[in-house]
């Protein structure tokens, strides 16, 4: 295979990922050498049956620290992602509603099918795909956050359910250093307030705790002339120690409005994507002060009323138990509980076309019955209820390592996953008409009696109802041999899936009518194997080679289609993949090098063009991660070269059959660079992914892009310390996505730059 690389990702190519090490969530490591880039001997817990080092382990892994990850200056827990090599994460949609997916495996219609995001080992939701609710949008970055965990492929296949394609653990401080802090960070070229505070230490000489929080209050990167951030977190965990293990508590409360950004008009000529006047994809947001009430209805054919600028609201209360203990006779057992009650709505402007030219008069705003001659769009409300995204998970593993007669030992583990995931969804879309501005744009006058309203959108396909409980089981076993430098191990995994429920969608007479509910009964399994090997040639070199196959349910989005009662087949999402490389440590220099290559059969729903597909994909390629570390200065890159192909189509698509699916650049990299100098340190860094194409036939292209992030920080004092850091330093325009006849497209965000201060205790 070839792969054609511009300079930027030819250089990067030799110095590679921003990564640091991370230690495991209960028992720490050793410190690593100050020369290990990467920290390959730290230990990690995720992705594996008990705690191992990177060097030991055969899977495709990386980690960041809290102070890593907060120099890459994110603006989302889903753009923290971006930094890591294999992951492709299009961190436009705000504070969720975010489309991951790794090594070439297809982001086909939205979310993270195929990669689990968890918090402290367990799913923040079990599917990573609903429509409309994202696991990243209960994610936030704040001081509680200790390191974050991710592994692509591997044995991510049968330690976790609905990851095929990996896990993003995100895992929280416990308490065990004693102080803690109190920040406040504004937007220096935005409006945007918020305040950080983290405290832990002990209570007592075996209880320790730990707390954090943050709030919040704003306009947001984007303009919007309203009050779009308001919200905050609060976490907190208590951890008792025991001769023979630990107990730990912890309890988590979200309650955060944030804007969301969707597709906004642009025009497409020959292939190529041009913005329209007055609409910068990078600024436009249509959350204007000039709204009227967006009016619904909820599923007990009430209609209710709802402010459009709300955006993104999310509430999630969960209360969390962790325990390990030794049992006797060389037994270990854990336990992961948590129970969640989770909710919000979505409330986001999506452009249903590219706007038209003409005469109009304004309907709301100062201007509101004067004429307007300019370019007018359908302003899709997509107004989402989100019920009840509640669930009860558990996680229950029990382990023995046996020593051998050859001096090997041998590790077995047993486990039993357990999961309700409940999914309550009201949809409703109405379209309006407004004014093609991307800076508080007004409502134009329609026939209607509601200012700016046209009526139902999209033929009033999308007033829908859903009550669902997927329930979830799953025994896996692992298996792990050590000898000397050799380290082989196997596991099984047996996922099964239940669905019960209903999905219903209005009458014409604007009515939920039980006769017309589509009722959902159906069982589903499958199994899951891994099997790796490591061998460390040298305490500085290793070789790893793995095979898996896993499985990604499908949820709501195979709702309104075939019949869901168990009388038909139901498709399973599968996932086949070989990987193996190199991981090697000389003086300050480390590498991870990993080959690999993914087999993916799906089916999926796209409610933006209301298209079903069923397509079969092929990938193949490397991922490079290095750090190079001297004194004071670090540089940390990453490069991952894909070349992946639609391999299958159902009947009537066969022209897509070798094309490269959508959106999947064949080089992706990142590099960055730290340097420390008297009480200053100072750093930048660049993220860039190729040219790739917007659709799968291949009809119009998403130019390749880069954005550079910088950061300075200063101390003040001992214990204060100011910072000032910007997000896509020059104003790059880049596109993640553009729907399919070309009318709208999808950027990141424009430059946004923050100064703080925080203090130390």
């Amino acid at each position: 295979m070839t792969f054609p690389c511009t300079r930027m990702g030819a250089a990067v190519s030799l110095a590679l990922l921003q990564m640091s090490g991370a230690l495991a969530q209960e028992a720490q490591a050793p410190a690593a050498p100050d020369n290990d880039a990467l920290q390959m001997n730290r230990v990690v817990v995720t992705g594996t049956a008990g705690g191992t080092s990177k060097m030991k382990s055969s899977v495709s892994l990386s980690t960041l620290e809290a102070d890593t990850i907060a120099q890459a200056v994110p603006t989302s827990a889903a753009d923290v992602l971006r930094s890591v090599p294999g992951v492709r994460s299009e961190s436009s949609g705000g504070e969720g509603n975010a489309n991951m997916t790794v090594r070439g495996v297809p982001i086909s219609a939205g979310g993270s099918r195929y990669v689990q995001i968890q918090e402290d080992g367990l799913p923040v939701l079990q599917s990573g795909d609903f429509n409309f609710i994202t696991p990243d949008a209960y994610v936030r970055i704040d001081g509680g956050l200790s390191h974050l965990e991710v592994v692509r492929g591997g044995s991510a296949s049968t330690l976790a359910t609905n990851a095929p394609g990996g896990i993003v653990n995100f895992i929280g401080k416990t308490g065990e250093e004693e102080g803690g802090s109190i920040g406040l960070t504004k937007g220096v070229d935005y409006d945007s307030t918020r305040i950080d505070a983290e405290y832990g230490g002990r209570l007592a000489p075996r209880t320790r705790f730990f707390v954090s929080g943050f709030y919040r209050r704003g306009e947001g990167v984007r303009e919007t002339g309203v009050t779009s951030e308001k919200g905050g977190q609060l976490r907190a965990n208590v951890t008792r120690e025991f001769d023979n293990g630990y107990l730990r508590v912890s309890l988590k409360h979200l309650n955060d409005h944030t804007p969301t950004a969707l597709p906004v008009p642009v025009s497409v000529s020959n292939g190529g994507i041009a913005t329209i006047d007055g609409i910068d994809p990078r600024t436009a947001s249509f959350y204007s002060p000039y709204w009227v009430p967006d009016v619904t209805l909820d599923k007990n054919n009430r209609q209710v009323a709802h402010d459009v600028n709300d955006g993104m609201r999310v509430r999630s209360t969960t209360l969390g138990l962790e325990a390990q203990f030794d049992v006797g006779n060389g037994w270990k057992v854990t336990e992961r509980l948590r129970k969640s009650v989770n909710s919000g709505r979505f409330i986001g402007v999506f452009a249903g076309n590219s706007g038209t030219a003409g005469d109009y008069l304004f309907a709301t705003g100062p201007r509101a019955g004067q004429a307007y001659a300019g370019r007018a769009f359908a302003a899709v409300v997509f107004n989402t209820s989100i019920d009840d995204t509640g669930s009860i998970m558990s996680d229950t593993k029990l382990a023995r390592t046996f020593q051998l007669a050859n001096g090997g030992r041998l590790t077995a583990t047993g486990g039993l996953y357990l999961a309700n995931q409940d999914l309550g969804l009201t949809w409703h879309f109405n379209e309006y008409l407004m004014q093609a501005s991307g800076d508080r744009p007004a409502l134009l006058q329609t026939g209607n009696a509601t200012p700016g309203l046209v009526g139902p959108a999209f033929g009033a396909c999308c007033s829908r109802a859903i009550d669902m409980r997927y329930k979830y089981r799953a025994p896996y076993v692992n298996v792990g041999y050590e000898a000397g430098p050799l380290n082989v191990d196997a596991s099984l995994r047996h996922d099964r899936q239940s669905a019960n429920g209903s999905a219903n969608i209005a009458t014409g007479a604007r009515r939920y009518d039980a006769a017309t509910a589509q009722h959902v009964d159906y069982d589903l399994s499958r199994n899951s194997y891994s099997v790796g090997a490591n061998y460390r040639l040298s305490g500085t070199l290793a070789l790893f080679a793995r095979a898996s196959e896993g499985v990604a349910f499908n949820a709501d989005r195979i709702l309104f289609g075939a019949p869901l009662d168990g009388s038909a087949p139901i498709s399973i999402n599968t996932v086949r993949q070989v990987e193996g490389g190199a991981k090697w440590r000389n003086g300050p220099l480390s590498a991870f090098v990993t080959l690999f290559h993914a087999k993916t059969r799906e089916s999926n729903f796209e409610v933006t063009t209301q298209t079903s597909t069923a397509n079969s994909y092929v990938a193949k390629g490397v991922e490079i991660e290095a750090a190079w570390r001297r004194g004071a200065f670090e540089v940390n890159g990453g490069l991952t070269l894909t070349d992946a192909e639609i391999s299958a189509t159902a009947p009537g698509s066969e022209a897509l059959i070798g094309n490269t699916p959508r959106r999947q650049a064949r080089a992706v990299y990142q590099l960055a660079a730290t340097y420390a100098i008297g009480k200053a340190r100072v750093g930048a860094s660049v993220v860039g992914t190729g040219k790739s194409w917007a659709d799968d036939l291949h009809t119009i292209r998403m130019p390749a892009y880069r954005t550079v992030s910088a950061f300075a920080n200063y101390q003040l004092s001992e214990r204060l310390m100011l910072s000032l850091s910007a997000n896509n330093l020059f104003n790059e325009l880049g596109y993640t996505e553009v729907e399919g006849d070309g009318h709208a497209a999808r950027a990141i965000a424009g430059r946004s730059v923050k100064a703080s201060i925080k203090y130390a205790f």
